[in-house]
């Protein structure tokens, strides 16, 4: 007997996928998006569902199970974590001052991501309403070039390092959740 989870995967199709790709909600039919503005924006949104992908049908507890001690990090922690993300972005692009930490403290992403449905409810209701935040903040300059903020960032950089970010970020999902029941695919 070990607790070490069987590897397996919903896939019939291809063994090493996810999901099939009749149900993978980021299978495009058809052609990818024109101009680079949309591909970015088309690998960000990707991204962000593979991110939901990795934490779908989990309990409150697997959510939160820190998988690699000494480690904090957790899926849920990422939730929680990305949702920080988001607010710090738009932070970055804003002449004003900056929005206060969602979780408090450095780590509090992580530190309070524990075991109890309020706390995995409000984790995506925050991802949720940062995300739209953000695009929204973003949505008004279409221009890859313009500069924004104090620092003046370009958007095409804030999008690369967002998409960067998620893409890291669902590299230890695919590791995290792994180590909870054993699922694995791209």
């Amino acid at each position: 007997m070990t607790d070490e989870p069987a590897r397996w995967t919903k896939a019939t199709v291809y063994p090493d996928m996810w999901a099939d790709p009749a149900d993978d909600p980021r299978n495009n039919d058809g052609p990818g998006p024109d101009g680079e503005l949309a591909t970015l924006e088309s690998v960000l949104r990707d991204y962000r569902l593979t991110l939901r992908m990795k934490c779908e049908g989990l309990d409150p507890e697997q959510l939160a199970r820190r998988s690699v001690p000494p480690s904090t990090m957790s899926l849920l922690g990422l939730l929680r974590h990305i949702a920080e993300d988001e607010r710090d972005w738009r932070n970055w692009i804003s002449d004003g001052e900056p929005l206060p930490k969602l979780y408090g403290r450095r780590d509090g992403d992580f530190d309070g991501a524990v075991a109890d449905q309020a706390v995995v409810d409000a984790a995506y209701a925050d991802m949720e309403r940062e995300q739209a935040a953000t695009d929204a903040a973003l949505a008004a300059h279409t221009d890859l070039g313009e500069r924004l903020g104090k620092e003046g960032i370009a958007v095409r950089e804030l999008l690369v390092h967002r998409i960067e970010e998620y893409a890291r970020h669902c590299g230890h999902a695919d590791l995290l959740r792994e180590c909870v029941d054993g699922r694995v695919g791209q």
